[in-house]
């Protein structure tokens, strides 16, 4: 199933690395401290504008994109084996451009947009120029079950009014977030699966208000941040929808699939990362007499680790195969799988590596406490796991019917 790297893909990982090792990780400290940034932390940090010019320069820009010359042109099988060198830094994903919302995002503009909504807004977040949300969750609904969603988008003349309130929304808090893909009901007496809609919301219309940010276990994330919006009679034109009315799940589907699955290739990097300190500090930490490395305890839980961390590989890559090949729509079962089991193990992972760093573990000179946030919450976003095995259940389910009896 699993092939070697194309010589294009191996070459650009080999350069993606080497970058990482220059310019990321010794700039990682300060690109992630909150303590430091003050009343201007949700502006664009200067250090990461700058790394961000040289990653562009040296061609390691829009490594996810396929769609066009904008980007790589790599398989998600490729970019699976450099996502995962982006996920080895929580700082990493934006100096490359390819940091979640915007990489879903450019991915619906990119299959969904019309052509004036790609020359308005693909084509800066593709150059880097601004940052963009996307506003589906809301604090008032089960928002697992997207039906629930309760925002009204509904038509007036050649406008859309929007209503509602929406929260954690990754990005908006950003002084460069100039775009909301926002989900709404346009009409609520349509089938179940038909009553949404998607629709493109600048984020200084009328109306639109960023009410405050939210913090994952006292992280804000700046400066991208996580935020309540509400939306107030916003109003904007008709040719701001996405796709036609109706369309919202169609679209949700094509957009989440892959989102998911980088986020799986970024955590794996991410644990990757946590197994290698971890093993550094069993190695230089003595305590009753002892080298941790020396103790059967240490050892095992190093040794279970990879163990874990190998599972979680095989099934990205899996899932990241399967859309090559067949679509994200027929991979969405491989897909499911990846995003339950890599979050989870990902943040067991981190978590048995703040054990071993002790205090140190717990405080911000190491990136694994703000890392287990991180994985901590995405066991949650874009979609529980508790929504993916039941939709991995009705799958067997059926596949087994015709033989049940």
């Amino acid at each position: 199933m699993f092939a070697e790297l194309s010589s294009k893909a191996a070459e650009l990982k080999d350069r993606l690395e080497a970058f990482m090792t220059a310019h990321v990780y010794p700039n990682e400290r300060e690109i992630l401290s909150e303590s430091s940034r003050g009343e201007g932390r949700w502006n664009p940090h200067p250090v990461v504008a700058e790394l961000k010019q040289k990653a562009r320069a040296e061609g390691l820009w829009n490594l996810f994109y396929n769609h066009g010359p904008e980007g790589q042109g790599l398989s998600n099988y490729e970019y699976t084996h450099l996502c995962e060198l982006l996920g080895r830094s929580l700082a990493a994903p934006e100096i490359f451009n390819c940091n979640a919302p915007d990489v879903g995002n450019m991915e619906i503009l990119s299959t969904y947009g019309t052509e004036a909504q790609k020359q308005r807004w693909l084509k800066p977040l593709l150059d880097g120029e601004i940052r963009s949300c996307f506003a589906m969750t809301e604090p008032r609904v089960a928002s697992s079950d997207a039906t629930n969603i309760e925002t009204s988008i509904l038509r007036d003349g050649d406008d859309y009014v929007i209503n509602g309130r929406k929260w954690w929304i990754t990005g908006a808090m950003n002084s460069a977030c100039k775009l909301a893909i926002v989900m709404g009901k346009s009409d609520t007496s349509a089938p179940k699966h038909q009553q949404q809609s998607m629709i493109l919301v600048p984020m200084d219309a009328p109306g639109l208000t960023v009410m405050r940010p939210l913090s994952v276990y006292g992280y804000e994330h700046p400066p991208l941040g996580h935020a309540e919006v509400l939306f107030d009679n916003v109003r904007v034109p008709a040719e701001n929808m996405l796709l036609g009315e109706g369309r919202g799940f169609e679209i949700a589907q094509g957009r989440l699939g892959p989102g998911r699955i980088h986020h799986c290739m970024r955590f794996i990097g991410l644990a990757e990362r946590a197994i290698e300190i971890m093993c550094r500090r069993a190695l230089s930490r003595t305590a009753f007499g002892s080298k941790f490395a020396d103790m059967g305890g240490v050892r095992q839980v190093i040794g279970q680790c990879r163990v874990e961390l190998e599972q979680a590989r095989l099934v990205t890559l899996k899932a990241a195969w399967a859309m090559d090949r067949h679509g994200n729509k027929a991979a969405r079962n491989d897909i499911a799988v990846a995003k339950i089991v890599v979050p989870t193990t990902a943040g067991q992972i981190i978590d048995r590596a703040i054990q071993v760093h002790g205090g140190g573990g717990l405080s911000e000179d190491f990136f694994l406490a703000e890392a287990f946030a991180e994985t901590r919450f995405l066991r949650i976003g874009d979609g529980p796991d508790e929504v993916h095995r039941e939709a991995l259940a009705r799958a067997e389910l059926a596949r087994h019917a015709e033989t049940a009896h």
